[in-house]
This record gives structure tokens, C-alpha cells and sequence, in this order.
């Protein structure tokens, strides 16, 4: 008789120095015609016998162990619409809960790539040198990126195409899409068009940071910095999450055509008043600034900001120096998971230490810095300011896709 030892699942630390029986799906395959299949799995005490003949071994062997169809379906946006399967607001607030749950306890985890590539190729390659002007205060983000990441069940990449140029062309700045995985097989079970679940899921990290730091703080005012997906996500989670303790939400963009049209949709949808403004003015008033752009430099001055607000920073270099240095030494500053935003090195906290021959990634647990990724509660004064940086981890995109997957599955009679 062969013993085969399937893993199941992956130590994070040491994938492959363990030999707990807990890890594997032990099958023994006694060598005749009509094999006998038995499953055990010692942490749950179950073992499932399966008798295979014929042209079904396949199938069941598929059944038994999750194997993903040979063939994956394509989901675009349209059809998730049609089918009603576009997540509710509390349903992608559930999704992302039960992501941080385990994240924090190691069951998900994943990485992330990304390609930058030159703007002067761009301009040089693609005849629109004449534009180069227009973009001169703000990033193209020209990148090719991979967010991969596995949790009990699923695994998944999205891969993300970006250009601020697109929007030239009436197209999305940046074009997501999510292959979803079995995961023991790695193999496909679906290819979905991932765009607008993108950037709700990271609207949801102004939840998440309204929990963890303004539960105790009173917030008259919320000031945003963007008008693009991202932003209305953020100001559709705080209508959810905070609902009536906010009283106003200013926006300004890049242009004031964009602020202007993010407030008018939302007008009459969300317990607070939005309003579209042209300056910083209002910005002393904030308690919670959210900074959602894609600007080359930092949105505001640090005299501008309350001296206790609370900050999100969820695009590139909008932070200036002298804020992070005032919070570092005054309040608390943190991070969605410090070796992923170290590593990407595209966003103030990170270039604040590179600038200066550091990294985040080894200085940060000297200074304190905190992550949302990490099990611990955070203990922050109401009185203290504190500035937030995330990148966007891709176990956010995996249980936020999982959560439209199954929908769709159970609304199509297919669950």
C-alpha cells in the first residue's frame, strides 16, 4: 500500500519543515482495480471512504480533494449586475472583517509585485508627448501589478493595469482582474472583472481606521483629498460605519469638476452633508482626513491639519515630511503590514525612510510603528495625532472576490 500526503495547509513561517499529520490529507491506495480512497484529516477526527470505478474516478477524486473545473468561468461586471450579485455595503463590510480575523491569525496571507515602468517611454512611444504638460502635478502610476494570496479555502491573483492616462481615453485609470483558485489544486475556478471591487475594498480601510481610532474621538468633520473610485468608496464606508456621528465630509480633487460631481451623487444618500471645496480651508476643522489620490507631492502642509487628526493615506507621496515627523515624535503612526508598504516604496511613510538610507521595514518595530495586519488591539490617546499608510494587502481582494463568487454561485442555483 502507498501512503500519498496531500497538503493542506501552509506554515507561514516554515511551509515545508513540518511533518504534523494536522497539515495533510492522508490517502491510501491499496494497488487493485478498484481502488479505495480514504481522506483523513487527524485535527477533526472525520475519515471519508470513497469507492471509485470506472470514468468517475476523476470526478469524485475532484470532489473529494475541492479540484477546480476544468474549465473557469469569465464573470464581467455586467453579468455580476444582472445577476445581483455586486456585494451590498454590509456585505463587503462582512467579507473584509472576516479577512482582517484571519489575517491576523495567520490562515491568510499573500504578496504583491509590481512593475513601474518609465513615464518618459510613455510620453516618447505613445504620440501624446503634447499631454506631458497637463500631468506635470501628477503620477501616470504606469504599472503592471500581481497581488497573490491564498486563505482556508481559496486562493487567488489580481492583476492590475494602470495608467492615469486611461482616463484620457474614457477608461478607468486602473483595470483589475482576479483569477480565483481552488486552492489545494491551484487550479481556476472563475476569472472576474475585479475593477470597482478594487477600489471598494480599499474604501473599507476608512472603516477599519474610524474603529480602531475615532471611536473615542468626537468627529464634527471628515475631509477627503480625491474624487475618483476610491474616494466615493471611502465615503460610502464611513456613511455605513459612522453614519450620524459625522456631520460633514469636504472633498477636494485634482479638479473641481470632479469633486463637485462626487458630491452631487452622493447628495441625499448619506447621513452627512458632502461638500465639494477648492482649498484646504476646511482642513483644521477635520478630525479624519483621508488622503485618496494620485498626486506626485504632499496634498496639504502640516500646518494646515488639526494638531489631532487622524490621517489615512491610501495613494503615493501625499504626506509631507514634517507631518510624519511631528507624529512620530508626538502620536502614533502605523501601517497595513510594514514589510509589504517597505517593499513597494512608493508611498510617503516608506520613501520617508529610503530618502534617508533606511527602510521601513527594519526601522519601523524600533520606532514603535504600528500594523493593522498584527493581532494586537491598538491603545492611542484621543488627544494624539496619528498618521495611517496602506498599500492594500491582497487578502482584501480574495475574501472580497470569494464573497461575489459565492453570491453569484447561490443566486445562479449553483451553490
Amino acid at each position: 500500500m502507498r501512503r500519498l500526503l496531500v497538503r493542506c495547509d501552509i506554515d507561514r513561517a516554515a511551509p515545508f519543515a513540518t511533518s504534523s499529520p494536522d497539515r495533510y490529507l492522508a490517502v491510501h491506495e491499496p494497488a487493485k482495480s478498484l481502488p479505495r480512497l480514504c481522506v483523513c484529516h487527524s485535527s477533526i477526527g472525520v475519515s471519508f471512504p470513497f469507492w471509485m470505478t470506472g470514468h468517475d474516478e476523476e470526478e469524485k477524486m475532484a470532489n473529494m480533494l475541492g479540484i477546480a473545473p476544468k474549465s473557469p468561468r469569465f464573470i464581467g461586471a455586467d453579468e455580476l449586475e444582472a445577476m445581483g450579485a455586486e456585494l451590498a455595503i454590509a456585505e463587503l463590510h462582512e467579507a473584509i472583517e472576516s479577512a482582517w480575523l484571519d489575517i491576523r491569525s495567520g490562515v491568510a496571507f499573500g504578496g504583491k509585485a509590481v512593475m513601474s515602468l518609465p513615464e518618459g517611454d510613455f510620453w516618447a512611444a505613445s504620440g501624446f508627448g503634447e499631454w506631458e504638460k497637463r500631468f506635470s502635478g501628477e503620477r501616470l502610476g504606469w504599472k503592471l501589478s500581481a497581488l497573490y494570496s491564498v486563505n482556508a479555502r481559496y486562493g487567488g491573483v489580481k492583476v492590475i493595469g494602470a495608467n492615469a492616462f486611461n482616463r484620457e481615453r474614457g477608461l478607468p485609470r486602473s483595470t483589475s482582474t482576479f483569477v480565483l483558485m481552488e486552492k489545494f489544486s491551484l487550479r481556476p475556478l472563475a476569472i472576474l472583472d475585479a475593477t470597482s471591487l478594487s477600489s471598494a475594498r480599499t474604501g473599507v480601510y476608512a472603516s477599519e481606521v474610524f474603529r480602531r481610532c475615532l471611536r473615542d474621538r468626537p468627529v464634527e468633520s471628515v475631509f477627503v483629498f480625491g474624487a475618483g473610485p476610491v474616494a466615493r468608496s471611502v465615503v460610502s464606508a464611513l456613511a455605513f460605519c459612522a453614519g450620524a456621528r459625522i456631520a460633514q465630509v469636504y472633498v477636494r480633487s485634482r479638479t473641481a469638476r470632479g469633486a463637485e460631481a462626487l458630491a452631487r451623487d452622493f447628495r441625499g444618500r448619506t447621513p452627512f452633508r458632502v461638500e465639494a471645496v477648492t482649498d484646504n480651508e476646511k482642513l483644521a476643522e477635520a478630525s479624519f482626513v483621508v488622503t485618496a489620490t494620485n498626486a506626485r507631492g504632499p496634498v496639504f502642509d502640516d500646518h494646515e491639519l488639526h494638531p489631532a487628526a487622524v490621517t489615512l493615506h491610501l495613494g503615493g507621496d501625499e504626506v509631507p515630511a514634517a507631518t510624519l515627523q511631528r507624529v512620530l515624535r508626538r502620536g502614533r503612526v502605523a501601517c497595513d503590514d510594514m514589510k509589504t508598504v517597505s517593499r513597494r516604496n512608493s508611498q510617503s511613510l516608506a520613501l520617508h525612510f529610503s530618502r534617508q538610507g533606511m527602510t521601513l521595514e527594519a526601522v519601523g518595530p524600533l520606532l514603535g510603528i504600528l500594523e493593522l495586519s498584527a493581532p494586537e488591539e491598538w491603545a492611542i490617546d484621543p488627544q494624539e495625532p496619528v498618521s495611517i499608510t496602506c498599500v492594500g494587502l491582497p487578502m482584501l481582494d480574495l475574501y472580497t472576490v470569494q464573497a461575489v463568487y459565492e453570491k453569484y454561485l447561490k443566486l445562479s442555483g449553483e451553490a
